[in-house]
């Protein structure tokens, strides 16, 4: 599982800019919860090869207990105990305030890692301001610059190298042999522990947890008609004894971390609510984290033929970019359409993990330049030579030819439409991928 980082302060000393930073600028997942006027951002942060979890937060002020201030404060601690790290953002600029002594004692008292980054420093890395830091008992001062880039990398190797940081797995080559991975995500209350009660008892299964993770997910293998399944939990599985309590507590960073550890995600989407903007922030998650995708329409017995068609427009609207998953009407409470929604489980971990020969997708390429060639770039046309498979969960595929790099994007979804059509891949993402060949007259004369 990913690890966790909070980055929490008072306002207007960086926080976001550092998130920024840490995640390239990417769009960060929200936590829309209703009434709050400041939310809890997530976004995937990169150190190398290490990846991580990311929260910025608003401005924390411990010691107000009313307002809106309280419920910000309340959203930063909830950031805090998620978190495997948190770093602590102050201003070189404004000093030492009262308000960083109130935080500085609340992040004594959770018992977390904490860091201290002084931001806004650029150039100030022997300056005597970074003394009077000391006072907040955090620990040594890390002076950053935020919106320069200045410290960061040696920051975050502090906050990482006390962590247990899984490496990137290597999905190029999916052991057939393992379980696949299953994780139900969704907004709270759209049925996931239902769903999942649902499974484990109509299923027999013999579950049980699986200890060792950071951040305590609960791992639940099982088997169904000889396959077999772990189930990675996010709607807050318990165990007691032999019976599971499902209960419904939303956290954000399970899911993430859920999507980022399975083979196929179940995307569950409340029928009498229709798609909700967290839907469309989850469902862009998984597929940027290349994860296989069956959308799920539960409660879908408790809405009209006018809602059905109102829902399936919003499903095309909102969630265009999921084009090539399975939507699967389904009713967990009555156990309505859990047939249709196993095969479609199947035939996306199938299409993410199929094997595609080379000489079929050169072949393939070759067929679509005939159909449509790429745009010329001045007075070169792109020339795709051949291509091969790179990785699975999701498919790569990698073509080689000349000139590579002028290949526009929507000639790529052209490549990924006719290679999905011919091998009738389903439920999974499909990456395109570009690789010039190097002309060994460039270096001549040199």
């Amino acid at each position: 599982m990913k690890p966790v980082v909070a980055l929490v302060g008072r306002p207007n000393v960086g926080k976001s800019t550092l998130f920024n930073r840490l995640t390239k600028g990417r769009d960060a997942i929200v936590a829309d919860f209703a009434g709050l006027t400041r939310d809890r951002h997530y976004g995937d942060g990169h150190l190398g090869a290490r990846e991580f979890i990311v929260i910025d937060t608003g401005g924390f002020e411990p010691e107000k207990p009313t307002g809106v201030v309280a419920e910000m404060a309340k959203q930063t601690k909830q950031a805090v105990a998620e978190a495997d790290a948190v770093v602590f953002v102050t201003d070189v600029r404004s000093g030492v305030s009262g308000q960083d002594h109130d935080i500085a004692r609340y992040l004594r008292s959770v018992n977390k890692r904490v860091f201290l980054a002084v931001n806004k420093a650029e150039g100030m890395s022997e300056s005597p301001l970074l003394a009077e830091f000391h006072e907040l008992g955090i620990g040594e001062p890390h002076p950053v610059s935020a919106a320069h880039g200045q410290g960061i990398r040696s920051l975050m190797e502090a906050v990482l190298d006390g962590l247990d940081v899984p490496e990137p797995e290597d999905e190029r080559a999916i052991d057939g042999s393992k379980p696949i991975r299953l994780a139900v995500a969704g907004r709270p209350n759209v049925g996931k522990s239902t769903l999942i009660n649902t499974w484990l008892g109509e299923e027999r299964l013999i579950a049980f947890d699986l200890p060792g993770t950071t951040r305590d997910a609960i791992h639940v293998p099982f088997e169904r008609n000889g396959q077999r399944f772990t189930l990675i939990d996010t709607a807050g599985l318990r165990r007691k004894g032999k019976v599971f309590e499902a209960i419904e507590k939303f956290s954000v960073v399970k899911t993430l971390q859920a999507i980022s550890d399975a083979n196929v995600v179940v995307l569950m989407l409340d029928a009498t609510q229709g798609v909700a903007d967290q839907d469309a922030h989850i469902a862009g998650y998984i597929v940027d984290a290349g994860r296989a995708v069956v959308v799920a329409l539960n409660k879908w017995d408790a809405v009209d033929s006018y809602q059905r068609q109102m829902l399936e427009r919003q499903i095309a609207q909102r969630l265009a970019f999921l084009r090539f998953a399975e939507v699967v009407p389904i009713s967990a409470q009555k156990r309505q359409g859990l047939g249709p929604l196993w095969k479609a489980i199947a035939a996306a971990h199938a299409s993410a993990t199929a094997k595609l020969p080379t000489p079929l997708l050169t072949r393939l390429v070759h067929d679509a330049v005939q159909h449509q060639q790429p745009k010329r770039a001045g007075t070169f046309r792109p020339k795709l030579r051949y291509a091969h498979q790179g990785g699975q969960n999701p498919p790569v595929i990698v073509v080689h030819g000349n000139s590579l790099e002028h290949v526009t994007d929507s000639y790529k979804r052209y490549l990924e439409g006719r290679i999905r059509e011919h091998f009738k891949l389903v439920g999974t993402p499909l990456r395109v991928e570009m690789k010039s060949s190097r002309n060994p007259f460039d270096d001549k004369g040199s």
